[in-house]
């Protein structure tokens, strides 16, 4: 792709004439910011950028597994892990996670992200057996006590992917954008599961290192080329558009300089055609930037990110912290939009 057009969005109580509704949720925009690799961006008119493009941009988004996308979505992170960055251990014990999982429905979760393998920098992979035995029991559990619970599966594996639907998981979460193992893909089209595509590169283990050493000609152009790539290969598997959520991948395989620059055009990746999942918390970029080593402490920092990302329209925010964020939506909603 050679243009890329970014809208710029309101979401102030005054409604400028004229303003088009972003991906049919909250936010509007009038103008759009045109971007080319090699030259200076320019504003441009929202009537002045070619029809497709627009369509694209302020069609609405169909729910997600049931889950209407006219508010801003809160997905909790449940890691059954012993090794992940933040809470690597802690819900470990089938049980404890099922308690952790029902505490963050009652905080405000519309859905939860169960990993059985960390995938932060430098984790090395887990064996498929492995990974299936520690989120079977945790989803079969929730799918048997809370029906009505949408779960997601953080995996990049088709056995896992397939264990994981059959023991009552709604939605396919796939951090390696279907580089890993492409016949996830498949699964998620013969399951009609929702398909969530991250950019990464590399692997767990190199990706940090690949990202010192210079990745990236522009990221934003690059990691956007590198997801409408994913949501094309997904779509030839016979996964439907509607039903695929793209997250930039914040953390995994960039720079500070990197995730900022991601961060602060996100609402770029509406130009793909589907729903955008930021998942930025605790993250080591929010601790440098926030100058808070703890992993644990980083909860305001990640609350922060999650309202810039809101005003620019990103639809699910996969977040740690829910009684933190749920408040920080809840206040920005209050005040926002049109009278």
């Amino acid at each position: 792709m050679t243009d890329y057009f970014r809208p710029i969005p309101e979401t102030d109580p005054a409604t400028r004439p004229g303003a088009l509704p972003l991906a049919g949720g909250w936010a509007r925009f009038c103008e759009v910011e045109h971007l080319s690799r090699g030259r200076a961006p320019e504003i441009l008119a929202a009537a002045e950028i070619p029809a497709p493009v627009l369509e694209r941009l302020t069609r609405p988004r169909r729910p997600v597994a049931g889950l209407a996308l006219d508010v801003p979505r809160l997905m909790g992170i449940l890691n059954v892990t012993p090794d992940s960055f933040s809470d690597g251990g802690v819900h470990a014990d089938p049980a404890v996670a099922v308690a952790r999982a029902e505490a963050m429905v009652a905080e405000g979760a519309d859905l939860i992200d169960i990993g059985g393998e960390s995938t932060r920098p430098g984790a090395a992979e887990l064996p498929e057996a492995e990974e299936i035995a520690r989120i079977r029991p945790v989803i079969e559990a929730l799918a048997a006590r809370a029906p009505g619970m949408v779960l997601s599966l953080d995996t990049r594996k088709s056995d896992v992917a397939r264990a994981g639907l059959e023991a009552g998981a709604h939605i396919l979460n796939d951090v390696s954008g279907l580089r890993f193992d492409p016949s996830l893909a498949d699964v998620a089209a013969r399951s009609g599961a929702p398909l969530i595509l991250m950019h990464s590169i590399g692997t767990p283990e190199t990706m940090q290192a690949m990202a010192e050493r210079g990745a990236y000609g522009d990221v934003l152009l690059d990691v956007y080329d590198a997801l409408e790539a994913a949501v094309a290969q997904a779509e030839a598997a016979g996964v439907a558009r509607k039903a695929i959520v793209v997250d930039p991948g914040i953390g995994f395989g960039k720079t500070d300089a990197g995730n900022r620059a991601l961060m602060a055009r996100i609402g770029l990746f509406h130009g793909l055609g589907c729903p955008i999942l930021l998942g930025a918390s605790r993250k080591g970029f929010v601790g440098r930037v926030g100058g808070v080593p703890k992993a644990a402490d980083r909860g305001p920092g990640s609350a922060g990110l999650a309202i810039w990302a809101v005003s620019q329209g990103v639809q699910f925010l996969r977040v740690h912290d829910m009684d933190t964020h749920r408040q920080a939506i809840a206040l920005w909603r209050s005040v926002s939009g049109p009278d």
